[in-house]
């Protein structure tokens, strides 16, 4: 039955808090956090392409929207057109197969981030273990070593440290993968609620292959076997059941209360017992009314059905269908959706939704989500709990947002709500195939349209488009409505959380790519010692006359070429230890160890949101020690984040009172002592404060006004929204706080109490602190109704009908919202950055309020405010109507319906009226001018990468301290937007650094890793920033960026951010390291050497793509400056020990050589010779690279110019390698001939009359000496000498003897038994190792000594320092804090109880916040007295027009003295930034007319000046 009604729409979501029905499922806390901790490690990549570039044409014109043609072929099976999904629809013979089945094949649900199976672990894990090429290495030794003729006298033996390095790393990849797979399971054995017994045409349950069926048989198997062990080793816990078991029990809430929510199903259709018999859902009784929060938001006078006619959500741009009012403005025209459900469909009425797993459910299922129960697949939403089809979903999984999105059911879905209706809807989904963009989908759901009153006509052909809004995306949480009822569009590997869940980028570090480089030399050294060998001996064994022919048999080769070639391969084996395969595990260990040091850190522990610095990519350390650029965002990154709404503009008068720390670092420059000052104002506003909180409640006892959540402290305006400066201006405050209080999309939550509370769920925190300031001043948002918003205005509650929400987006830079009036009036309240609403609006009028607002709005942008302008435009009934239907039309477009949508949009936000401008700030995080000033005094520059406009960055930069007064700004800005007019700007520029630009001046550049000069630095925006990264001007951009200390990009995109560091990461080849906290910053993140991730209080898109996350910005410091300083020096020191201990080794073993032709004869028993990395030299050099410091963590911070040695890369160069491959030459000609020379003269006896010259004992000597020296020198190269050190070093050298000892005393050891008690019985070997130490390692001892006597390094001297007490006093410090930090004197904890925090999303880009810095206002270039334009940096060189012909209507009204004492600032210094302009930043708003106002003749983009 179609039941037509009248349309009451709202496009934003109900706020209203739901109550959960008794009989809600419960989701066990253990099963949410297994699931939350597998969907955590989808968290990767978000497109940051969803920004269109409108063209310049006609496209502003609707005369090319048309309807899509509801008719389309029949799917084929190809993806790439896209899908056809069919619901109680037999499939088309085009979509079947010669078996009836169909020909398209979608994905699986269930989902494996594991690399391994049972089958595949032990092939697959070897296979990856040897894309290492020195396993490669050693298992071809191994191979070697096989065949006799090569020499290997125990070639098992010689398996073992492959054996056990493989072995090692396979029980790892084991463990983390078995983690893996269970999280996997358990998250495919998760419980959801499928329609089960009736037919999914979609999909073939026969098509499993034979492989899938072995593959589950070794599991099921393995399980099994694992799940009877557990139950025997535990006895009868859990009742035997597994977590598959336990997913698949019915809801015990249902069983145990089915007296308080009894099933419709099973009353109607007595279901079997197997399955929920009965969907959880109430039937609506005619007189039923939809359960609210509040009494006053129950909807009165609705339809007897569920059936919602209000047009779509949330205010997005997808399917609003508007409702359609009559020209009274009052009387109501009915619209018809249609529905789905077909009432005379025959149906056998024995499906049910039953409890099935996640990885059951298919494309093209029913299922039903409850409240708090997360999303299995991407599911088109047909019908909710909400009688207006709404539900709220928690996206954290997918983007890391905590604040609930809207989405609505579709309208022709609405009445269902029954297994039996599933049953009964026929339709077809036209659907696009699946893509990675998560914030735009296109289908459309098609159905035949019976009417009930004429069942024998065929009906009615209708679509409704689908798109975002519609969608629930897998991995989402449903929040606040008790259920919600969908069909599936895709599945599993299709779905957009997995095809967004790319692994991030695999990073090398810097030395372990030029580790691979010298682990070739050692091949060669290696090759060539081979080489040698063969060559030698394959000549001595050709001679004749030798005693060779006396004592030899023939050769093993039987000729000279074939002996050398046998010597060759014979020799690989000998000296295999060249080739350190122990490297790698070692390197891995340390690493491993390093990162936990840095988890473990405690002084950057986040305590706010309980968060440790948390290493992400465990490889990299050593990178985070020779950063030398960080990119950094500004929102969230150096600010908090945390908006607070502190001034406006209203019909050109200014409210609010505030200190800003960009205004404290105004009058810092300027010489005011700012701590006085900040101490008289925070008074000033403390007084006011209290003044306007009693106005407040005189005026209107507002419940939800609270004492410590008051940020706009204004009490002038209080009075005169009492009227006290006239109608005119009470009128003009009220319809700007109602704009604040209607434009928006904000979801409201009331909590009862005493008193009660509101609170704001926004998609941007800064919409969150406008809406609140509006409940501040009176004018409350109760909620949602079915018609629109409830306000509570100064005590009285009106409802206001929203029409139509046209949503913010990148390119529109604004929203806009259509409201019905209480009295019928329908008006349009826009805001957005002040370049785009000045362009729109009406030429001609309110010249002399444009040029307040724009003073008002330059002074606040200055102050470090983020600056919006409010305009509004009250349409005509007709004019209304004439747009509704194009808007329709646009929105149910299959094809380009986000840029028709647009375009329509467009068209209505025209001729508007200007009401003001709002100024919301967003404050520093603790600690950031400090951490940005020490990083610069390790040589570190910083550059920011904000989407802030230039004034509001350039404050930030002073507040910040990367800007003071003795810089020369350069405020780069092309004007035209071609590439002449940059690349002469550019040249001006290097002109007067004395550069060209050339090739030469570029490999200069990147040899130079000095800091600039603190004279200049670059401030650009990104139109302009897009012309210098072109190639023919990239290279001089970076040249000139090298000069200047600092480097601030404004207004840029994430591609652009991405690009820069992209740009002085290959240009200047130096290591750089991005920083950021939102989706914005992956790519640049990305990009970087080093990512690094703020942990934001509400978001983690940044963290997800990081190396490493940390609560704040601060943090950064200690990261770098003492873990990455540390980790860097020791990698370093580690590896060319590394390559010095088997130089020793090795090459006396090539000494030895020499004296038997080269034949391959073994010095060392071979068991020597596989455990001296294992075992005999592993543990000082490891435990050198996990513990050694040469200054303490306080001492790092406070000499920072510690630092720069690793930004000049000169820990690890190929000069050190060399130096150690030498020393290690040298040492092993001293270790070896220490011994030869010891037994070439006399035969040694010992008491029993043995000799002990023979080769094996002569080995002992000579390895027990080598050994000593190894790990001695290593000590000598370590730092940190403490007990725990010198133990290592002691147990190292140690058990050379203990295993000499222990093997030499069983007859197994052949001709090496006893020979511990004979060598180590004699006076020789012990004087012959103590002199042998001496020698070697002399040299080295008198080089370092000299080195630091007379050629002290940095290092060198702050150690003595160090010894002589001078940082004694960081003692008195927990963890040293640099000298200078203070409490801000502009801190609003002064005058406030408490902070405020109105947040309600994530920390967008800024390019992406409904309310943003607006502003593409004309900048110039700011210098300073030593510029070569005459400038004294005092004030404007220019036109002074726009501040000093500006009226002072203050001086009649109440004072202000945040306005006045900002003025006053500005008069006096000028530091603006217009010096070679004409005309302000806010002269510009004044003169800014665009095609916008009038009626277009073509298109022109968004924040662009006719000016231009």
């Amino acid at each position: 039955m179609v039941i037509k009604a009248g349309e009451r729409g709202s496009d934003v979501s109900n706020p209203t808090k739901r109550i959960r029905w008794a009989t809600q499922r419960v989701t066990g806390s253990k099963e949410r956090h297994v699931r939350q901790s597998i969907l955590d490690r989808f968290q990767h990549r978000k497109t940051t392409s969803s920004e269109k570039k409108r063209q310049s044409g006609d496209t502003s014109h609707l005369d090319g929207i048309t309807e899509e043609p509801e008719e389309s072929e029949a799917g084929d099976g190809h993806e790439s057109s896209g899908r056809r999904i069919y619901f109680n629809i037999p499939l088309p013979d085009t979509a079947k197969d010669e078996h009836g089945h169909p020909i398209t094949h979608y994905e699986r649900n269930k989902i494996r981030t594991a690399k391994y199976t049972p089958l595949s672990f032990v092939p697959k894990n070897l296979w990856f273990q040897f894309h290492n090429v020195a396993n490669i290495y050693f298992l071809f030794v191994i191979l070697l070593g096989i065949y006799w003729i090569f020499g290997n006298p125990n070639p098992a033996l010689s398996s073992v440290p492959l054996i056990v390095i493989l072995f090692l790393t396979s029980i790892k990849d084991g463990i983390e993968d078995w983690r893996r797979t269970v999280l996997d399971n358990e998250l495919n054995n998760a419980g959801t609620h499928r329609l089960v017994d009736w037919n999914n045409v979609n999909t073939s349950e026969d098509n499993v292959s034979l492989w899938r069926r072995i593959k589950k048989a070794t599991t099921h198997s393995i399980i099994s076997t694992y799940q009877s062990w557990s139950f025997k080793r535990k006895g009868s816990a859990a009742g035997g059941k597994g977590y598959a078991e336990r997913a698949m029990d019915n809801r015990p809430s249902i069983d145990t209360r089915q007296s308080h929510r009894a099933s419709v199903f099973s009353v109607q259709s007595g279901a079997s017992k197997d399955g929920i018999k009965m969907t959880p859902v109430p039937s609506p009784q005619p007189e039923a009314r939809p359960h609210v929060q509040n009494e006053r938001l129950a909807v009165g006078d609705r339809p007897p059905t569920s059936f919602s006619f209000e047009h779509d959500d949330n205010a997005l741009t997808a399917n609003g269908h508007s409702s359609q009012i009559g020209k009274s403005g009052k009387d109501f025209v009915p619209k018809f959706y249609g529905s789905i459900v077909d009432p005379f469909k025959q149906v056998s009425g024995r499906a049910r939704f039953k409890s099935d797993h996640w990885k059951s459910v298919q494309v093209g299922d029913f299922v039903r989500i409850y409240n708090e129960d997360q999303i299995p697949a991407d599911i088109v939403v047909l019908a909710t709990s909400d009688p207006d089809g709404q539900c709220y979903v928690e996206t954290k999984n997918l983007d890391g947002e905590t604040n609930l999105k809207v989405r609505q059911a579709l309208h022709c879905g609405r009445t269902m709500k029954h297994a039996k209706d599933c049953e009964k809807a026929s339709f077809v989904i036209e659907s696009e195939p699946p893509n990675v963009n998560l914030y735009q989908y296109s289908a459309a759901a098609r159905w035949t349209q019976r009417d009930i009153r004429k069942p024998e006509e065929p009906g009615t052909e209708m679509a409704e488009p689908i798109s975002i809004n519609n969608l629930l995306l897998r991995g989402c949480s449903l929040r606040n409505t008790d259920w919600v009822l969908g069909v599936v569009v895709y599945t599993g590997q299709e779905t957009k959380i997995m095809l967004n869940s790319g692994i991030t980028p695999s990073k090398r570090s810097r030395i372990a790519r030029d580790l691979n480089r010298y682990v070739v030399y050692n091949f060669v050294v290696l090759f060539f010692m081979c080489l040698v060998s063969g060559i030698v001996q394959g000549v001595t064994w050709a001679k004749s006359a030798t005693s060779s022919d006396f004592f030899e048999y023939g050769s093993i080769g039987n000729g000279p070429a074939m002996d050398g070639f046998i010597t060759f391969w014979s020799c690989v084996i000998l000296f295999q230890n060249l080739v350190p395969i122990s490297l790698y595990i070692s390197l891995e260990i340390i690493k491993t160890a390093q990162a936990f040091f840095i988890y473990s850190d405690t002084f950057m522990y986040y305590d706010k949101i309980d968060y440790p610095c948390t290493p992400k990519s465990w490889n990299i350390s050593d990178d985070l020690g020779q950063i030398e650029y960080i990119f950094s965002d500004k929102t969230g990154t150096l600010t908090q984040n945390v908006m607070e709404f502190k001034k406006c503009t209203i019909n050109g008068v200014p409210y609010g009172e505030a200190y800003t720390e960009a205004q404290a670092g105004m009058q810092r420059r300027q010489g005011i002592d700012i701590e006085v000052e900040g101490a008289k104002v925070h008074k000033q506003i403390a007084e006011d404060r209290v003044r306007m909180l009693q106005d407040l409640r005189k005026m209107h006892a507002n419940p939800y006004l609270h004492d410590d959540e008051l940020t706009f402290v204004a009490p002038d305006f209080v009075n005169d929204l009492g009227g006290f400066s006239g109608v005119e201006q009470k009128t003009a405050n009220k319809n700007f706080m109602l704009a604040l209080a209607l434009c928006h999309t904000v979801i409201t939550e009331r909590t009862p109490g005493d008193p009660p509370t509101i609170e704001f769920k926004a998609q941007s925190p800064d919409e969150a602190a406008l809406v609140a300031t509006a409940r501040d001043c009176g004018f409350t948002v109760m909620g949602r109704s079915n018609d629109g918003i409830i306000l509570n205005v100064l005590g009285e509650e009106q409802e206001f009908t929203v029409l139509n929400t046209l949503e913010f987006n990148s390119s529109r830079k604004r929203m806009s919202a259509i409201i019905r009036m209480p009295n019928g009036k329908i008006m349009l309240y826009c805001k957005g950055a002040d370049s785009v609403i000045y362009s729109r609006l009406r030429p001609g009028e309110q010249s002399q309020l444009r040029r307040l607002t724009g003073e008002h709005l330059e002074m606040f942008a200055r102050e470090g405010l983020r600056t919006l302008c409010i305009a509004c435009k009250e349409l005509e009934e007709e004019e209304y109507q004439t747009w509704n239907k194009e808007h329709d039309l646009a929105a149910a477009a299959i094809v380009d319906r986000e840029d028709k949508l647009e375009a329509v949009s467009d068209a209505i936000e025209r001729e508007l009226t200007l009401l003001g401008g709002t100024a919301i700030e967003d404050r520093l995080q603790d600690g950031v001018p400090d951490a940005i000033a020490l990083l610069g005094d390790a040589g570190i520059k910083l550059w920011v990468l904000t989407g802030d406009k230039v004034e509001t960055a350039i404050n930030i930069g002073f507040s910040c301290n990367l800007l003071n007064n003795d810089m020369d700004l350069i405020v780069f800005k092309i004007e035209d937007d071609k590439l002449e007019s940059a690349e002469a700007e550019l040249d001006g520029h290097l002109e007067g650094f004395g550069l060209k630009g050339t090739d030469d001046e570029l490999q200069v550049a990147r040899k130079d890793h000095s800091a600039p000069d603190p004279t200049h630095a670059i401030v650009i925006d990104g139109d302009s920033l897009k012309l210098v990264l072109e190639n023919q001007l990239r290279q001089k951009f970076l040249l000139l960026c090298k000069q200047c200390k600092s480097v601030l990009c404004c207004r840029v995109s994430p591609s652009q951010k991405a690009a820069v560091v992209r740009m002085v990461k290959n240009g200047l080849d130096v290591m750089t390291l991005s920083v950021g906290d939102g989706a914005n910053d992956v790519a640049m993140i990305q990009e970087a050497d080093v990512g690094v991730g703020i942990a934001g209080e509400e978001g983690r898109q940044a963290v997800m793509s990081s190396d490493y996350a940390i609560g704040q910005f601060r943090y950064l410091q200690r990261l770098i400056l003492v873990h990455g300083r540390w980790s860097y020096r020791r990698l370093a020191e580690t590896i060319a020990n590394f390559f010095y201990k088997n130089i020793v080794w090795t090459f006396a073993l090539f000494w030895y050589q020499i004296y038997n032709n080269f034949d391959v004869t073994y010095l060392f028993d071979y068991t020597y010779i596989l455990l001296v990395n294992l075992a005999f030299t592993s543990l000082p050099v490891i435990f050198m690279g996990i513990l050694d410091q040469d200054v303490s963590d306080k001492v790092s911070l406070a000499v920072p110019q510690l630092y720069r040695r690793g930004i000049e890369r000169k820990e690890w160069t190929s000069l050190k390698f060399w130096t150690y491959m030498l020393d290690g030459i040298y040492q092993s000609v001293i270790c070896y001939y220490m011994g030869h020379f010891l037994f070439a003269p006399a035969r040694f006896v010992t008491g029993n009359g043995l000799t002990i010259n023979d080769r094996p004992r002569v080995g002992v000597f000579i390895a027990c000496a080598t050994i000593v020296v190894v790990n001695t020198y290593v000590l000598m190269n370590t730092y940190r000498w403490d007990w725990l050190m010198l133990l290592l070093t002691a147990i190292s050298i140690l058990l050379i003897w203990f295993w000499t000892g222990v093997y030499t005393a069983f007859a197994s050891s052949l001709q090496f038994y006893k020979a511990a008690p004979q060598v180590f019985g004699q006076l020789s070997f012990w004087a012959m190792i103590l002199l042998t130490v001496g020698v070697c390692l002399l040299p080295r001892f008198a080089a370092k000594a000299f080195q630091k006597l007379y050629l002290p390094r940095d290092i060198d001297i702050i150690r003595e320092q160090v010894g002589q007490g001078r940082f004694q006093h960081l003692d008195r410090y927990e963890a040293y804090v640099p000298p200078g930090k203070l409490p801000s004197a502009a801190s609003s904890e002064v005058s406030q109880p408490a902070k405020p925090q109105h947040r309600g999303g994530k920390a967008l880009d800024d390019d992406e916040r409904p309310m943003y810095p607006p502003s593409v206002a004309n900048t110039g270039t700011t210098h300073n007295p030593r510029s070569q334009t005459g400038s004294d940096g005092t004030d404007y060189t220019g036109h002074r027009r726009s501040l000093e012909q500006l009226p002072r209507p203050s001086f009649d009204r109440p004072v202000r003295p945040s306005f006045e004492r900002m003025r006053d600032s500005m008069d006096r210094i000028r530091p603006s930034f217009e010096a070679s302009n004409d005309f302000t930043s806010a002269a510009l708003l004044t003169r800014l007319e665009s095609s916008h106002s009038g009626t277009p003749t073509r298109r022109t983009l968004h924040g662009s000046s006719s000016l231009r």
